[in-house]
């Protein structure tokens, strides 16, 4: 692949070969996603929908199996358990007709897909490995868990203990997943046993995976639905994945496809500004998971192109994204307008995770899950306590570009990549020029970027290629990018929360990292700062004290207004209601002391009464 230059340096005409390959411009009708730059999926060129999309399928015959050897399909024996209805723990996915079998789901899906290996689907295996990461103090992490009936719930201590299907316990392995994070090992017994969820976990803590083996799990133990209908029947996925922006989708289609492999479970992608042709096209090939953004869908549900008539499980990745800031009427309209589940014979589940989960959103999640269980895992609206978090002054420009070069400088480790978030796509274009002439090897992704120049520039970036990426927060939310050691708040964002995902891209999966914040008097939220320093175990400046009461800015969390558990969504709001409800019983039930009344009022005995009626 060429070295990554930065688009706006290259000439009208492409200098580069990337830009001659480049299809035309999308319809600009096909999506409509809200206007946000942040989080609006239009403009892409459509690399990204490719990634699973054919290779997904599973109808293969014999041949090498990536670094396994051996035969495809073959399963070696274990103890794992697994296997639900129609399986057997050493059984060969051949072309024999099985019960159960999602290869021979009967839904018209056309053939000609091209399989992926297992080499092009995980990688290498040196690639895979969980070294670095401290399980010890991952497992340290609190967990709290509320709802009702839950007592039969018990999380797992392995993988092994959730007696998954034999293909999901293998590509677990094959992923380089050696032992389950706090939150998978609630969410998956959770989910498996029927319930609906709400999960609040700290950044980096494996969400994806948290969501998505249940979901295949009980999919694959239900076995495919079968067709009742007439005729050739449209695309209709099992289970729904709705993610924010384009590059989180991507990233779930990835991953998802991953866990899926060799199942016959096939996972597909739809997101604004791609070729809806070829989507559709894609669809049309088989479709039992889709992971999509919400105007795209939207189109596709109007234009008649998918069904969500079958959905199993409908699932929010950073839900509070998605309600919060504008896709509430679409999520409501792609549950509530399209029949979302009428013809599936299993009760529909949903799921909600995020980080942060603030009362507003609790509020309106009601709409979408039933008697749920809620989850928080660690201290919910903070990234995990191995993400080293300084603060450092910087008043102007000037300052932060000299604040800058130094904190690469010192704070970059050797074949770490570091992430500069700014608060505008101008910022990120002139930041980028700014350290491309000083000679460091950069890249920058924002919303007014075409998808190829978004999907060449993350590329250059996870590679190495590039290890310093200037962005805006349509990547704060939700990528995992495994080598990132360094974030730099260059601009500070608007919300706290948004600071909490920003910082959450380093000390993932329980490594460590750094998270560096520009601030000045201009920040709008240096109290609440400062609590999650404190809470996170952060040593904070003794200047910065003195810059919260300059800002004449009152400092919360000791006792004074809200604090940071609330202003998260830490804890579940059923139980403060159920809490407020008690006291307010309470309340009532309590002997009420008798009003006042004047004494001697209807007699003239009493003291001091003369018993003229104006004598008081």
């Amino acid at each position: 692949m060429p070295a990554y230059v930065p688009p706006h340096l290259r000439d009208s005409r492409g200098t580069r070969e990337t830009r001659e390959a480049e299809p035309s411009p999308p319809e600009p009708s096909d999506d409509s996603d809200p206007p946000d730059s942040q989080y609006s999926d239009r403009r892409d060129d459509g690399k990204g929908r490719k990634g699973g999309g054919k290779g997904d399928r599973n109808d293969r015959g014999d041949g090498d199996r990536g670094s396994k050897g051996g035969r495809k399909g073959e399963r070696s024996d274990g103890d794992r358990g697994g296997g639900g209805k129609g399986y057997s723990r050493n059984r060969r996915f051949e072309e024999d007709e099985t019960p159960g079998d999602w290869r021979r789901r009967d839904d018209g899906r056309r053939g000609g897909g091209e399989d992926k290996t297992e080499l092009e689907v995980f990688g290498e295996v040196k690639t895979r490995s969980t070294a670095g990461i401290d399980f010890d103090k991952y497992d340290a992490i609190p967990v709290k868990t509320t709802g009702e009936n839950i007592e039969h719930i018990k999380p797992i201590a392995r993988f092994s203990d959730a007696k998954l299907h034999e293909t999901l316990f293998d590509n677990l392995r094959r992923c380089g997943y050696d032992r389950p994070t706090p939150v998978q090992k609630h969410s998956i017994p959770i989910v498996v046993s029927g319930r609906d969820l709400m999960a609040c976990a700290q950044t980096g803590s494996g969400k994806t995976c948290a969501f998505m083996v249940p979901c295949l799990e009980s999919l694959l133990r239900s076995g495919p639905p079968p067709n009742t209908g007439r005729g050739r029947p449209k695309p209709s996925p099992c289970g729904l994945v709705l993610a924010p922006t384009r590059e989180l989708a991507v990233q779930i289609h990835l991953e998802s496809s991953k866990f899926s492999f060799d199942s016959g479970i096939r996972c597909c992608i739809v997101y604004g500004g791609a070729d809806m042709r070829e989507q559709r096209n894609d669809l049309e090939r088989g479709c039992d998971i889709l992971i999509a953004t919400p105007g795209r869908l939207t189109d596709m549900c109007e234009r008649g192109n998918v069904s969500l008539e079958l959905i199993q499980f409908f699932i929010l990745d950073e839900a509070d994204r998605m309600l919060d800031m504008g896709f509430e009427p679409q999520v409501r309209q792609i549950v509530e307008g399209t029949n979302m589940g009428k013809r599936s014979k299993h009760k529909r589940q949903s799921m909600m995770f995020s980080a942060t989960f603030a009362r507003e959103v609790q509020f309106m999640a009601r709409d979408f899950l039933t008697d749920y269980v809620f989850i928080s895992v660690g201290r919910v609206g903070s990234a995990s306590e191995l993400v080293t978090q300084l603060v450092v002054y910087a008043g102007d420009v000037k300052q932060k570009v000299h604040a800058l070069e130094r904190a690469v400088k010192e704070h970059l480790r050797p074949g770490g990549l570091a992430i500069i978030f700014v608060e505008t796509k101008r910022a990120a274009d002139s930041l980028e020029l700014d350290l491309h002439n000083a000679g460091v090897s950069v890249t920058a992704i924002h919303g007014d970027r075409s998808q190829t120049e978004r999907e060449e520039a993350l590329h250059a970036f996870k590679s190495g290629t590039n290890p310093v990426m200037v962005a805006t927060d349509v990547a704060a939310r939700g990528l995992d990018i495994p080598n990132v050691a360094l974030v730099i708040n260059f601009d500070m964002p608007k919300q706290i929360d948004d600071y909490v995902h920003r910082i959450g891209r380093t000390g993932r999966a329980g490594r460590s990292g750094i998270a560096i914040a520009f601030v000045n008097e201009r920040c709008t939220y240096l109290s609440e700062l400062s609590t999650l320093l404190k809470e996170a175990k952060q040593d904070p400046p003794s200047w910065f004290d003195e810059l919260i009461s300059s800002a004449g800015r009152p400092r919360y969390g000791k006792g004074k207004g809200r604090s940071s558990e609330s202003r998260f969504g830490g804890s579940d709001l059923r139980e403060e209601e159920a809490a407020k409800a008690a006291a307010a019983k309470s309340a009532a039930a309590a002997p009420t002391r008798p009003a006042f009344s004047a004494p001697g009022r209807d007699g003239g005995e009493s003291f001091g009464n003369t018993g003229v009626e104006d004598a008081w």
